[in-house]
């Protein structure tokens, strides 16, 4: 698997004092901070149209790679994939990609198992690990035993370290509510720093409660369980499609990425990630941004206000920033060391498309201490209104490098410092 495509020669030129790798004709419009608005100011619903403007992905030509800001090194790490959309390094350094689609007639519905034994981020092997689940995201091996957040539940599998294959038949310690318009079909799942209690994910059933509020019950959570489901809890609400989850490092502080609503105009709602408190509601669907009702909920939305709690940051409107990572080691060099990477699996209700990147958000003692910047870009098509090449959505790290998922694009990214 370990090949990597020569690139022209002129472009070589052009990218020399570049480490990245970039395809031909794979650049971004010019980055802009119009997205990333000051959020206590935001338009009011509809001053502009509700678009419906879906991306057109055209696949990645041969030898075309995302962009990294310079000193970094992009590759191949795995392609030929189907729906590859989450990554999960287990503690030995087995690395697990759940593919799986929101379309259930062609979901793959399989875990696979790759491994990169001189870790030059290129895999030298891949088996099929576990198949014929339902629609999978959310993977953990924690002892003996490997977890996996299926749309419909969460299975646990008895497992020995290393293994290639799961033969054993797993348990579903844990019932999901998988109804609803099935765009938040994905539930992630993550430990707590001790090891006792798991985190699952549970978006919405829907865009902004429409189909009434008795068809969210379990959803727009994130779920406390103990490690065999019981004990469960409702660690925080409000949250329409909380995907991507992580701990801020060096704290025991959640945070999760999330995927707000639609249908009010280019610039709202703004997705976000925040840190998530126990207990706390974030305003889905009656509120957003801690101090706006919802026109769709104007009779029972200001009744929610005084309980809604302000997001830590916006990421853009529409973005669909679904992937959340920390490089807890350290392992980026400068200003990116030790902070959080959003993959945003962009628009389709936007005029103009937004998202299509993995943005970087520095921290400092467990908060965001800068604007969100792009990280990683080339995703969409110069020149183009609507082609993409690929979406970024699951983001992870390696001892030696980060991934990225790029489900659209059926190929895995890696990056090296």
């Amino acid at each position: 698997m370990k090949h990597l495509s020569l690139f022209p020669f002129f472009l070589l030129l052009l990218l020399s004092a570049c480490n990245s790798k970039p395809g031909p004709d794979i650049v971004d419009p010019p980055p802009t901070d119009s997205i990333f608005t000051d959020m206590d100011s935001l338009p009011p619903p509809y001053a502009s149209p509700s678009s419906v403007n879906p991306s057109n992905v055209v696949g990645w030509p041969t030898g075309g790679l995302p962009v990294a800001p310079p000193g970094f090194t992009v590759k191949k790490f795995a392609g030929e994939l189907s729906n590859p959309r989450w990554i999960y390094v287990a503690p030995n350094g087995d690395i697990f990609v759940a593919e799986a689609n929101t379309n259930v007639n062609i979901s793959a519905n399989r875990i696979s198992l790759f491994r990169d034994t001189d870790h030059d981020g290129v895999a030298d092997s891949k088996t099929v690990f576990l198949q014929n689940l339902r629609q999978p995201l959310g993977m953990l091996v924690l002892g003996n035993s490997f977890y996996v957040a299926c749309t419909d539940g969460v299975i646990r599998y008895p497992y020995q370290t290393g293994q290639t294959v799961m033969t054993a038949t797993g348990q579903k310690i844990l019932d999901l509510p998988a109804n609803g318009y099935n765009n938040h079909w994905t539930r992630n799942i993550i430990r707590n720093a001790s090891g006792n209690k798991l985190y699952v994910s549970v978006g919405s059933a829907s865009n902004a409660g429409e189909m009434g509020m008795a068809a969210e019950t379990r959803r727009a959570n994130i779920l406390e369980v103990n490690l065999d489901g019981s004990g469960e809890k409702v660690y925080a609400s409000g949250i329409r499609n909380p995907v991507g989850m992580d701990w801020a490092p060096g704290t025991n502080t959640l945070w999760t990425a999330v995927n707000e609503r639609d249908e009010l105009g280019d610039d709202l709602v703004p997705d976000y990630i925040t840190s998530v408190k126990e207990g706390g509601f974030y305003g889905w669907p009656y509120t957003y941004w801690g101090k706006y009702v919802d026109p769709r909920w104007a009779q029972e939305g200001p009744q929610h206000l005084s309980t809604s709690i302000k997001p830590d940051l916006g990421i853009g409107a529409h973005t669909a920033s679904l992937g959340l990572a920390f490089d807890h080691a350290g392992l980026f060099p400068g200003e990116y060391k030790g902070g959080a990477f959003v993959g945003q699996h962009g628009s389709w209700n936007r005029s103009e498309l937004s998202g299509y990147k993995v943005i970087f958000v520095p921290f400092a003692q467990g908060k965001p201490s800068g604007k969100p910047r792009d990280f990683l870009t080339g995703f969409r098509v110069a020149g183009a209104a609507s082609d993409v090449h690929g979406r970024p959505v699951g983001v992870a790290f390696t001892p030696q490098y980060m991934l990225i998922a790029d489900d659209a694009g059926n190929t895995i990214f890696s990056v090296l410092p």
